[in-house]
């Protein structure tokens, strides 16, 4: 994982233009809202935290802080922020963790843009560490099948367990085997851009699920008519709805639903996408 988006990041958006992300992000708002995310009222025994705020100002602003962290949403594996920041222009407060110190720049040159007050943080997700817990956390545009080992994807989903607020709602997406070994497998996909372009060559294991691409960017210079030369190599796994519930259930979270990610329909055998939402369900 540590050397992918390193020279791509430079160009990511631009070769990532067709991405639907204000699709994703009214999508993925739709399902925080319909959990309760976002509101800042204080559930599990609200009422007695309420009267307790009434009292003294300490328990007061004990309350606030609670009703903060329910707010408060984690974009794990956030590259260059697009998706981050439309989730906070729809009111939330956001955090955007990635371990690609280049994208991460990016996204820094978006927030300073916008003027929004979105924490970054370089972190590998296999290693996270927040000060206090968050309402949500999501993970979309497959960033969970860079974790090729289930031991570091139990761990992962048992990170994102303890720092979840109570009830707190877990979303994230996965490219099926399916996917990987029906629509991708063996392929070489090129494409040539006036300011940039790009090979992507494409290796799957059906024996390790392990899907490996080879890119090589070419980025014009500023001025003149050179291109810069990038080449790097990106391994995904394939994952199963099944393996995935079976992660959650021994992280300790409770599998909610999943839907096709394309059609928002139940998943089938052809899905190529899967959206899971789970749920914290341990602390009080």
């Amino acid at each position: 994982m540590s050397d992918s988006y390193t020279g791509f990041a430079e160009v990511y958006d631009e070769l990532m233009d067709d991405v639907p992300y204000e699709e994703w992000a009214r999508f993925l708002i739709s399902v925080l809202r319909e959990y309760g995310v976002g509101d800042r009222t204080i559930s599990g025994g609200g009422e007695c935290a309420q009267q307790a705020a009434a009292k003294d100002m300490e328990a007061k602003q004990r309350a606030e802080n609670l009703a903060a962290e329910r707010n408060t949403v984690l974009d794990l594996g956030c590259g260059t922020g697009t998706l981050t920041e439309l989730i906070y222009r729809a009111g939330f407060d956001m955090i955007g963790v990635d371990n690609s110190e280049e994208m991460l720049e990016i996204a820094l040159r978006k927030r300073e843009r916008s003027g929004s007050d979105i924490l970054y943080l370089l972190q590998d997700m296999r290693e996270l560490e927040l000060y206090g817990t968050v309402g949500a956390v999501c993970s979309i545009c497959d960033s969970l099948n860079y974790i090729l080992e289930e031991k570091d994807m139990v761990k992962v989903f048992s990170l994102v367990n303890n720092y979840l607020y109570p009830g707190g709602i877990f979303l994230f997406d996965f490219n099926t085997v399916y996917k990987y070994e029906q629509v991708i497998g063996d392929a070489t996909i090129a494409e040539n851009r006036e300011d940039c372009s790009f090979i992507w060559e494409n290796y799957y294991d059906e024996e390790s699920r392990i899907n490996e691409y080879d890119l090589t960017v070419f980025v014009r210079e500023p001025e003149g008519e050179r291109f810069r030369r990038f080449a790097e190599t990106h391994y995904q796994r394939g994952y199963t709805l099944e393996q995935m519930k079976e992660f959650l259930e021994e992280a300790g979270l409770l599998f909610v639903r999943a839907l096709d990610a394309d059609t928002r329909e139940e998943v089938r055998e052809e899905s190529e996408r899967v959206y899971v939402i789970a749920r914290e369900c341990g602390k009080v």
